[in-house]
């Protein structure tokens, strides 16, 4: 008698806890929801940034300007610049740049983004040098492209013949290549350039570091720089993961099935086994360690009971 006393409340004790076990749903590691952002980019055709300085003045004149600058998503087509100074030229518009094809263009989703900048038979000036082209470009081209997942790329290209302050010159990917005009000036033309980093790219056709002294039309001295064709971009975090690739595991709501343990006659009765059908949860590699850490409770419970039993079992009648 004393041994069925305690022979079922730890039963139904290993039963229970199995049933906890089998039904409790799965922790699943959470992290942060993956957002996947949009890239950018942007490109321009010429960005100028000159100090000009005035004969009858004191003071400096900024030329600050550019040409086709565009932000993703973007297209901008023009191929005439002018700008006014007051005190320059009579009063006259400034014509910047003029050429034949001047584009820039700029996309960006969330798998890629893209810019790219063009320019042909292209001629840029400078206040007080009307007549005389700072420099003449047959076509510069620059792209940049971020694609999710890939490595940035960046390209430029400086096509057919470039002529500063009427001077053709051959330029060196070495460095920098120097154009000086007695009476004029200097120009320094650097050779398109490119750089990337694991998420970031950027190309540049053409950058002139300007000084020149025209000593005509007003105007004393233009320092500064001028780039041409500029393109650049930053990769994408990469598309948003669908709603429905991969659904959160939930628990079965019929709780699955345990088996009974149940005492028998006799010293020497083993607990009869039944096989539990356990539903499948969704949790993926998390179902089996659950089924095995019950299956091995249960029969941890069943040698405790026949332990129980065999030390429990009356000494003789």
């Amino acid at each position: 008698m004393n041994s069925n006393s305690f022979r079922m409340p730890a039963a139904a004790l290993l039963a229970a806890g199995a049933v906890a076990l089998l039904t409790a749903p799965p922790a699943l590691a959470t992290g942060g929801a993956g957002g996947g952002g949009e890239g950018s980019s942007g490109a321009v055709v010429l960005r100028a940034g000159l100090d000009v300085s005035l004969l009858n003045k004191t003071v400096h004149v900024p030329l600050k300007t550019t040409l086709n600058e565009v932000s993703a998503p973007e297209t901008a087509q023009k191929t005439a610049l002018t700008v006014t100074l007051d005190g320059v030229e009579q009063g006259k518009p400034v014509s910047v740049l003029k050429a034949d094809v001047a584009t820039a263009e700029a996309t960006a989703d969330k798998n890629r983004a893209e810019a790219e900048a063009n320019l042909a038979k292209a001629r840029v000036h400078v206040p007080g040098l009307p007549a005389l082209s700072l420099v003449e470009v047959e076509k510069v081209t620059s792209k940049a492209v971020c694609e999710a997942g890939k490595k940035p790329v960046a390209t430029s290209n400086i096509l057919g013949t470039v002529t500063a302050l009427g001077k053709k010159v051959t330029l060196s990917a070495g460095g920098p290549t120097r154009v000086d005009v007695p009476g004029v000036g200097s120009v320094t033309l650097q050779l398109s350039s490119t750089g990337t980093t694991s998420t970031t790219a950027a190309a540049t056709a053409l950058r002139l570091k300007v000084l020149v002294n025209p000593l005509d039309l007003n105007v004393a001295r233009v320092e500064g720089e001028i780039v041409l064709a500029e393109a650049h971009c930053t990769s994408p975090a990469g598309p948003a993961p669908s709603a429905s690739a991969e659904p959160v595991a939930k628990p079965d709501t019929k709780p699955a099935a345990v088996a009974d343990v149940k005492p028998q006659s006799g010293t020497g009765g083993k607990p009869a086994t039944t096989q539990a059908n356990l539903a499948e949860t969704g949790a993926g590699s998390v179902t089996p360690y659950v089924a095995g850490g019950a299956l091995l409770l249960l029969g941890i419970g069943g040698c405790a009971l026949v332990v129980t039993r065999r030390g429990k079992a009356p000494q003789g009648s």
